[in-house]
């Protein structure tokens, strides 16, 4: 069709749609359909309102969601189609999710330290806030050079409770990423939260393990080269990476860094999608078991 409207005037729609093997009133309808977007066909007119709200979908998640998010974030909105649609559209528009790559491993252990016992032993999955905290670390290069990120992730929801940037991979660094935590939730002795990590040398250092004994917060740690012992960090690790950090090609500073992941915990907390809790956000996942509580409470 593009090419007839090319040529229509040096050589005439017949003698085109002749070598082209198209009716001309093929052509001349898709015509009409152009000047007119009313005489379109009914799944056309829907394939447009589609993409648009998929357009709209995929920029509010800065452009990481793919198909299958995209489709469940246009269902929590009332949006109702099918996935395969979302998919072929995304295809013809161009757009995609980002993927995660390998994880490089930042876990330096030292083998003559005392570790606590595994407590959780892969079982990732708790029926309550405040029963399960995992945490790792990652870096990040800058222009300045190697840059570290903290994370304190709830089990219950995924939800990062705590967070840290530093230029240096101390013990204190990651203490404050705790501290944050600690004051974000307020964790009592009733709870029996459990405080789960690698064996970093961090982890195991002196000052780190008195704050978790003050805070009565149960201390567990995986085993050695065992990625799986903390798999729900590493995969908020790779999510960090994938959604953030990768996605640009260079960082000039610790506050560049910073500020971007300030904006990424945000919108992960508060607005991305989790399978694994129902293709809700973190925050609705937590708020959603506590108004449960609550009219348990009244109808008792």
């Amino acid at each position: 069709m593009a090419f007839i409207d090319a040529h229509r005037e040096d050589l005439g729609i017949e003698p085109i749609c002749r070598e082209l093997a198209i009716a001309p009133s093929s052509y001349r309808e898709h015509a009409a359909r152009r000047a007119d977007p009313g005489r379109r066909p009914a799944r056309a007119r829907r394939d447009e309102e589609i993409r648009e709200q998929i357009k709209r979908v995929h920029e509010a998640s800065f452009g990481l969601y793919g198909a299958r998010k995209v489709w469940h974030q246009m269902r929590r909105e009332g949006i109702m189609v099918a996935k395969c649609t979302v998919e072929r559209l995304m295809r013809a528009m161009g757009l995609a999710g980002v993927r995660r790559g390998k994880k490089t491993i930042t876990t330096i252990s030292n083998p003559k330290a005392q570790c606590p016992l595994d407590k959780v032993n892969r079982e990732f999955r708790v029926s309550r806030p405040n029963a399960l905290w995992v945490v790792d670390f990652t870096y990040v290069h800058t222009w300045a050079g190697f840059v570290y990120v903290a994370f304190v992730i709830d089990a219950f929801a995924r939800r990062i409770v705590g967070w840290k940037v530093s230029t240096s991979a101390t013990a204190g660094f990651v203490l404050d990423a705790l501290e944050q935590a600690i004051h974000a939730r307020r964790p009592g002795p009733d709870d029996g939260l459990i405080h789960h990590s690698d064996r970093g040398v961090q982890y195991l250092a002196m000052n780190y393990t008195q704050r978790l004994a003050e805070a009565k917060l149960v201390p567990s740690v995986g085993s050695v080269g065992d990625s799986y012992d903390n798999a729900l960090a590493e995969t908020i690790n790779g999510l960090y990476k994938a959604e953030v950090i990768w996605r640009q090609r260079s960082w000039p500073s610790v506050s560049a860094v910073e500020m971007a992941t300030l904006r990424w915990v945000d919108w992960y907390n508060n607005h991305r999608l989790f399978g694994p809790i129902g293709h809700i956000p973190p925050a609705e996942a937590e708020d959603n078991y506590y108004a449960a509580l609550e009219n348990l409470d009244m109808a008792a």
